[in-house]
């Protein structure tokens, strides 16, 4: 993989050398970015010099006191207009004279002024560097657009190697650490910037004065918290494993098969990373509790990408933002990215916005195809038929699984597991009642054409019941009750379920497994035998 520190000098000192003008730099790293400028000026040319401004010390060559009376942005401006050297020039904090609320259009029109002579001899490049993007229209097009990316995992060992040292020769506190632990806690710390790097890594060794694999867990929870700063990116914890969901065999096998394609002798095999997946079916069948499954499965964080979150009022924010969110879920890689009902996200593409959905759409799109980091994205979705014909064609997910409504057997199944996750251990809950395959048979019988989270709530229902009655055990009795007090999803919106399935007939691939689908299970309101069309989902097994 192409090391990304260096893409983003190579590609600076490309603007550069094309005499850019102004060059737009969205990152927290202040000081990273800096020490990468001047890197970028000696290798375009000794004499270039880097300056840096902020509205407290005024404009100052790096190395050097500040200019006086430079702290005014016009000023500034004006002493990089007269400038007779060849130079860099960093804005700190610029964003906020360009922002609706508090722009400056004096500013605003000596930076369009600027552009001409920032092109004559001596060659000067203005960079802005801001923790977000504010561009007001005037600027457009005299303004590019740099990401700057976090750190590589080079630099975060880097980081690591040095807290190790500085303490160990102090001896205060203990390292505790082999190789492969020493990369399972850089591993932990990508997506995170560097100074939010050195302050996990601190913050392990002082708790317990030692250093060792246990650190892992809490560089997980900071970063956690830093990923939900971000208002874009949420850091999922994963379920338990995939004995959590009842049924979809079909589905679970093909995942399993890919756990430890990110490892090393995959590579060495020739295999590529899988791009990722595309579930649908019947709401509330387990589609969102797959995803969460994935990262205990495969041992992967697991970031769910609010796209309702990335659009903004402001111009080029929302395209931005999902460069952001990606960029993370790269950092990060390898990584499962989750977009929970992504028909909602991007089934509006091509509305009356301006083309912003369509551009956040078309980067997302891009970005699936072209992307050569180890992000697996699983999406999920219940109306599908409302996504972009682009959005499905090959190439963009590895596969398409249909979930269905529950066979009997997989019914029997989810009520087995929530059945025995609310009852054992709880002899008080559960009294005589006990948990045997003919009463699974009789309650999946009953709950025909349930969905699971359907059977969840209809156990959760009886609970209630038996509560409220002097808090005694639950019996079958309250089940059953619970069970026929329930209007299921199948018949309220019956027309619905038989759209998804016929939709799903020929273009996906059933998410049951063989011998789930040779039983003969409900229908929508009529028995239908698994094989049928009518089942939606194509029969392929994995």
């Amino acid at each position: 993989m192409t090391d990304e520190r260096v893409s983003f000098a190579e590609r600076l000192t490309q603007l550069c050398r094309a005499r850019f003008p102004f060059v737009y730099v969205r990152t927290w790293e202040e000081d990273r970015l800096i020490a990468e400028l001047l890197s970028v000026a000696g290798r375009l040319d000794p004499q270039r010099v880097l300056h840096t401004w902020s509205i407290v010390d005024g404009l100052a060559r790096v190395g050097a006191g500040p200019q006086s009376g430079t702290e005014d942005p016009l000023r500034a401006l004006d002493a990089i207009e007269r400038a007779t050297e060849p130079g860099i020039y960093v804005l700190k904090d610029f964003h906020v004279l360009l922002r609706d609320r508090t722009r400056d259009e004096r500013t605003i029109r000596k930076m369009r002024d600027l552009v001409a002579p920032l092109m004559r001899n001596p060659a000067r490049t203005v960079v802005i560097v801001a923790p977000r993007l504010e561009l007001p229209t005037e600027l457009e097009k005299d303004v590019t657009i740099l990401d700057f990316e976090l750190p590589t995992a080079e630099e975060i060992h880097e980081v690591l190697a040095r807290l190790i040292e500085r303490n160990r020769e102090r001896g205060r506190i203990e390292i505790m650490l082999d190789v492969d632990e020493e990369r399972q806690l850089v591993d932990a710390a990508r997506g995170l910037t560097l100074g939010e790097v050195e302050h996990a890594f601190a913050a392990a060794m002082v708790d317990d004065d030692r250093l060792d694999a246990k650190d892992v867990k809490r560089i997980h929870e900071i970063k956690r918290q830093a990923i939900a700063r971000t208002e874009i990116l949420e850091f999922v914890s994963g379920a338990e494993d995939f004995e959590d969901v009842g049924g979809l065999e079909n589905l679970k096998r093909w995942l399993e098969k890919r756990k430890d394609v990110w490892l090393q002798p995959a590579r060495d095999y020739g295999l590529p990373f899988p791009k990722g997946l595309l579930i649908t079916g019947v709401p509330g069948c387990g589609k969102s509790l797959t995803a969460r499954c994935m990262s205990s499965v495969w041992g992967l964080p697991l970031l769910r990408l609010d796209v309702g979150r990335i659009f903004s009022s402001l111009l080029g924010d929302s395209e931005g933002r999902m460069r952001s969110a990606l960029h993370t879920a790269e950092a990060i890689a390898p990584s499962i990215l989750w977009i929970d009902e992504i028909e909602k996200a991007f089934g509006s593409a091509g509305g009356l916005d301006g083309g912003t959905s369509n551009r956040v759409f078309g980067s997302f799109l891009t970005w699936m195809q072209e992307k050569d980091a180890p992000v697996f994205v699983i999406a999920t979705a219940n109306n599908i038929d409302r996504l972009p014909p682009e959005f499905l064609r090959k190439g963009r997910f590895d596969e398409i699984f249909f979930v269905d409504l529950p066979t009997a057997h997989e019914r029997e199944r989810i009520f087995e597991i929530h059945l025995k996750s609310r009852l054992e251990g709880k002899p008080a809950v559960q009294g005589d009642f006990e948990i045997t395959p003919r009463v699974l048979e009789s309650l999946a019988a009953r709950a025909e054409d349930f969905s699971g989270a359907e059977i969840q709530e209809a156990v959760i229902s009886a609970l209630f019941d038996s509560f409220a009655d002097h808090q005694r055990s639950i019996t079958l009795d309250d089940l059953e009750r619970a069970i026929d007090n329930t209007v299921p999803l199948s018949i309220t919106q019956k027309e619905q379920v038989l759209a998804i399935r016929s939709w799903a007939d020929q273009r996906a691939v059933s998410a049951t497994g063989a011998v789930d689908r040779e039983r003969v299970h409900a229908g929508v309101g009529v028995r239908v035998d698994g094989n049928e069309p009518g089942r939606g989902g194509r029969n392929i097994d994995f």
